[in-house]
């Protein structure tokens, strides 16, 4: 059983969310808190909701609670969003264009225990 969340329009380049996403791919949900969470990098933050958010998912499928070490990051992967394009003013009236970019987060979660049937 597993359970997705995404986090599109994150206003951090897909290359810098690439870093820390490389970080914790395959991990237990557990210590892939406690990395995000101890990272000096600004985009752990957001990479950390959308843990949590696929991690409450999976959760709410279940009738009995599931331990977060229980849980596994099957697939977490950063995609380019939407640039965003900016003018700035350069000498003799010239313009030069900044890009600001952004990315999408997707999280993939399954379960790792024993499945409990109502049988």
């Amino acid at each position: 059983m597993e359970a997705r969340a995404k986090a599109r329009h994150v206003r951090v380049s897909a290359r810098k969310a690439r870093i820390v996403v490389d970080l914790v791919r395959g991990l237990s949900v557990e210590k892939a808190l406690e990395i995000l969470k101890f990272s000096s990098k600004a985009v752990a933050h957001p990479i950390e909701k959308v843990v949590v958010s696929a991690m409450h998912n999976l959760a709410g499928q279940f009738e009995h609670p599931v331990e977060p070490a229980e849980m596994n990051i099957k697939e977490i992967f950063v995609n380019e969003g939407r640039t965003m394009y900016r003018i700035r003013p350069r000498a003799q009236g010239r313009a030069y264009r900044i890009r600001k970019r952004s990315s999408s987060i997707t999280v993939v979660v399954d379960y790792r225990g024993e499945l409990e049937t109502g049988k």
